[in-house]
């Protein structure tokens, strides 16, 4: 099981980098790479040969903001699922994520805007064929509903 995390461009990095964090916290291989969809066509579609090809399941998460073709010239071209999780932007008053949000009909990428939820939902796509990931997300969530309990009996005075 490998998550291939792509990148529209080398600046993307630092905001792909905590999608791999969060990989890694659910015990999921990553790899980073850059592929543009606009810039390099035939380069992207042989980056999706290279995982398609494999004898394993993979889900990819594209990373590309502005005009966001990378998620879609993924998601059109393989028959495993796609995650697009756009980095922020203030160009155009973040319209630009409507790149992300508008697809062509036959074309279905997953929009994560979180780079820790993007994670999150490849371990859960992931997690229906891998018991461990699946444990490893209960045990995320699990976490989570008891800090918030925690954060109540703080809040409501319960505990000190």
């Amino acid at each position: 099981m490998i998550v291939p995390i792509i990148m529209g461009s080398k600046k993307d990095k630092e905001f792909a980098s905590e999608i791999g964090e969060y990989l890694k916290k659910f015990g999921i291989a990553h790899e980073y790479r850059v592929a543009s969809a606009h810039k390099a066509p035939e380069f992207a579609l042989g980056v999706l040969e290279e995982y398609d090809s494999k004898e394993e399941d993979v889900v990819y998460i594209a990373v590309a903001g502005r005009s966001n073709a990378l998620c879609g010239v993924i998601d059109g071209n393989t028959e495993n699922p796609v995650i697009t999780c756009p980095p922020s932007s203030s160009t155009f008053a973040g319209k630009d994520i409507y790149s992300s949000l508008r697809m062509p009909s036959g074309v279905a990428p997953m929009v994560v805007l979180e780079p820790k939820n993007a994670a999150l939902a490849a371990a859960k796509i992931l997690g229906l064929k891998s018991e461990d990931i699946k444990s490893r997300v209960r045990g995320y969530q699990k976490d989570l509903n008891e800090s918030i309990k925690r954060d109540d009996e703080k809040i409501s005075g319960r505990i000190e």
